[in-house]
């Protein structure tokens, strides 16, 4: 398993949206957008997670709090249950979207701490506890899910690389070593060479990047076996996350000279002790280990250093099992050429949400000859863009305003 947390986002160096609700556009699907903001400050709420009760069918908000939810037709009376972290989960009539004009208030939830006991105050227990209920709190049986997956490349603040994806995923028990696999149902990209100078990134491994930042399916990624050795844990906070109390345990690595280590929080269900969400940050001190992690090749005159590794992991719990719901990676590399006055700085945002999940089945299965390689480079392919309808009953993550910008301009270029 250490190859995985060396083959993790590997990369490749080498020479306003309308927030109003959506009358049907399909015969199969109604959609509705809308818009998710703190109650009193208005502020948009990111990484909410929206929900059609009684279904699987699922979507995230972006940047900015929009979304965009697909729902089959047959459906009636579609409620949308949102959820974030720090507030009071709402339940809301899809229809009553118009007459907020796509607005979800949500409000802060105040937390009354409970008596602490002997397990909140050893937070390494409860850690512990956390990876030894794994076959409780998570499937054990296969799932077959089906995602929206992003990334995108800026050099600078201009986007020169655009990749998006529907992908259905088999999904393996959490009681065995088995990998997932992914398969691609549609996809579109480009890149703007053009912006590129003399040097092409490229990122390797597309959906199954998000896909390892399961810690509940690859520990070993995130946490070695000797982690009470590594690092420090203590009980940060107590929250209020999905109508849920949260145990907010921070982790720090101990000083090394020998790998690259991450800081960050877990944040843990109390009643289950199941993790619900995981943020985290890979340190970069140790630049030579990090380069190894992450920089496969690079030109013989430029000096390659990453400078930025953020990661973002949540699950979403249903009938008492706690399922892969959104992971996040963001990830910068400063460029260091020779006899240039000047550096180039390349940053990347990879991002997959699934938006329904199943038991699997054998007509579910996904062949061996359609599944994408693990270190996959998703080719170009930029004739989606200059269609509105493209995705059509497939759920996807609402586009930020600089990539719904950047997806104009491709889909002029493509006409």
């Amino acid at each position: 398993m250490n190859a995985m947390r060396i083959r993790l986002l590997f990369l490749s160096i080498v020479l306003g949206i309308s927030c109003i609700f959506s009358q049907p556009n399909n015969d199969d699907y109604r959609s509705y957008r809308g818009k998710v903001i703190d109650q009193l400050t208005h502020t948009p709420l990111t990484y909410c997670n929206i929900l059609a009760a009684g279904t699987n069918i699922a979507t995230v908000t972006n940047a900015e709090g929009n979304f965009l939810l697909k729902v089959p037709i047959a459906s009636q009376h579609v409620k949308l249950i949102v959820s974030h972290i720090g507030y009071k989960s709402r339940t809301i009539e899809a229809d009553e979207l118009q007459a907020q004009k796509g607005i979800i208030a949500m409000e802060q939830a105040t937390v009354v701490l409970p008596q602490i006991n002997v397990l909140t105050q050893d937070a390494n227990a409860l850690v512990a506890l956390m990876f030894e209920k794994i076959p409780e709190n998570y499937p054990m049986q296969e799932m077959f899910m089906t995602a929206f997956y992003r990334e995108s490349i800026r050099k600078g603040r201009s986007y020169v690389s655009l990749s998006e994806a529907v992908v259905e995923i088999q999904k393996q028990s959490y009681n065995n070593y088995r990998q997932d696999y992914a398969r691609l149902i549609k996809a579109r990209k480009q890149t703007d060479y053009t912006k590129l100078d003399t040097l092409v990134f490229k990122l390797m491994g597309g959906p199954y990047n998000c896909l390892f930042l399961d810690v509940m399916k690859y520990p070993v990624f995130l946490m070695t076996e000797r982690m009470f050795e590594k690092y420090d844990f203590t009980l940060d906070n107590i929250q209020w996350i999905d109508d849920k109390l949260i145990y907010v345990v921070d982790f720090k690595h101990r000083p090394t000279k020998e790998e690259a280590l991450y800081d960050g929080k877990f944040y843990i269900d109390a009643a289950s002790l199941a993790l619900k969400s995981a943020v985290f940050s890979l340190d970069l001190t140790n630049q030579t280990e990090a380069i190894r992690m992450f920089i496969q090749k690079k030109p013989f005159n430029a000096k390659v250093s990453p400078v930025q590794a953020d990661y973002r992991m949540d699950y979403v719990e249903k009938d008492g099992k706690w399922y892969y719901a959104y992971s996040r990676i963001e990830l910068g590399i400063k460029v260091n050429w020779k006899k240039k006055l000047f550096n180039s700085h390349y940053f990347s945002a990879i991002e997959m949400a699934v938006t329904d999940h199943e038991i699997s089945s054998d007509d579910k299965s996904i062949k061996f000859s359609d599944r994408l390689r693990t270190h996959v480079i998703i080719a170009d392919k930029a004739e989606g863009f200059s269609d509105p309808d493209f995705w059509g009953p497939h759920n996807v993550i609402e586009p930020d305003k600089p990539i719904e910008a950047a997806i104009r301009k491709i889909g002029r270029k493509a006409l």
